[in-house]
């Protein structure tokens, strides 16, 4: 895969900033990679985390903002669209900001994409965009069908990639059990029984990095084990969750799964199952 000139939604994220330290690592990489998002605290960090890397480029916007999202796409060739607006409990309660974000602001992407010419675009979606039953998955749903709908147009060519949590990525479970378990605050668990996707930031950079190469017409899916929430807990450290009281179980909410699907015949409840030893191990590179 060859990108020259690389923009990046949401390029401050947890994935933003891997997948740019990996694009800077290769041989071929990019004359140019344009951070695009909306923090300027962020962005500040992000600059002095790289060294103030002449490579990078920073831009202050949001994705809900077509004009200034086609200025930041001039000269560019491959755009990664990764800003989203992610927090399902937050969506339950302000579900028309993550249209604003999630949906509309896709389409800005597309139309700015296709003003700008740029050459491709792959979407980051997420397993919630399966069978939805949360604005959160509604949004990520809707994107998904714009973006490969927008194949149908002459000139830039779209792809999605759909895949669960990547493990320690900011505001997923790992970091937040990790703090609770330090603070000795006692951890937070819907349901024991919860199974989800192990996925790493590897794998997800991996398969986004595939996507852009392939360019496929369908969403590019991978097939992951998974792991029960209650064993990773204990391979985080609880010997026994429920007895020894560091979990505090609460009602799995309205807009929450027990199995996350990826499509037809790929669910975490039917997925290889991690043991605890292999949590234990997988832990230590996150």
């Amino acid at each position: 895969m060859t990108m020259n000139s690389v923009l990046v939604t949401g390029g401050t994220g947890s994935f933003g900033q891997a997948f740019i330290r990996h694009l800077l690592r290769q041989n071929n990489c990019p004359n140019r990679i344009c951070i695009f998002s909306r923090g300027e605290h962020a962005q500040a960090a992000m600059r002095a985390t790289f060294n103030n890397d002449p490579r990078l480029r920073f831009f202050i916007g949001d994705v809900r903002d077509r004009n200034r999202l086609t200025r930041a796409m001039e000269g560019v060739d491959t755009v990664i669209h990764a800003a989203a607006l992610k927090r399902i409990e937050v969506g339950a309660y302000n579900p028309s900001e993550m249209v604003a974000t999630n949906v509309l602001g896709t389409m800005n992407v597309i139309d700015a994409a296709l003003d700008a010419e740029v050459q491709k675009v792959v979407y980051l979606s997420s397993d919630k965009a399966y069978q939805p039953i949360s604005p959160y998955g509604q949004s990520k749903a809707l994107a998904e069908s714009l973006i490969l709908a927008a194949n149908q147009m002459h000139g830039t060519r779209f792809a999605v990639t759909r895949y669960g949590n990547v493990a320690g990525s900011a505001g997923s479970v790992i970091p937040l059990w990790r703090k609770a378990l330090a603070e000795r605050t006692g951890l937070t668990i819907t349901d024991p029984d919860c199974t989800r996707f192990w996925m790493t930031m590897g794998q997800a950079i991996s398969l986004v990095t595939m996507a852009a190469s392939l360019m496929p017409d369908y969403p590019l899916i991978p097939h992951l084990p998974a792991y029960r929430l209650g064993d990773l807990a204990i391979a985080m450290g609880v010997a026994d969750a429920e007895i020894a009281g560091h979990l505090r179980q609460t009602q799995l909410p309205a807009w929450e799964k027990q199995h996350e699907s990826m499509e037809s015949g790929n669910c975490s409840a039917d997925a290889r199952r991690m043991s605890v030893e292999e949590l234990m191990e997988a832990l230590k590179d996150v």
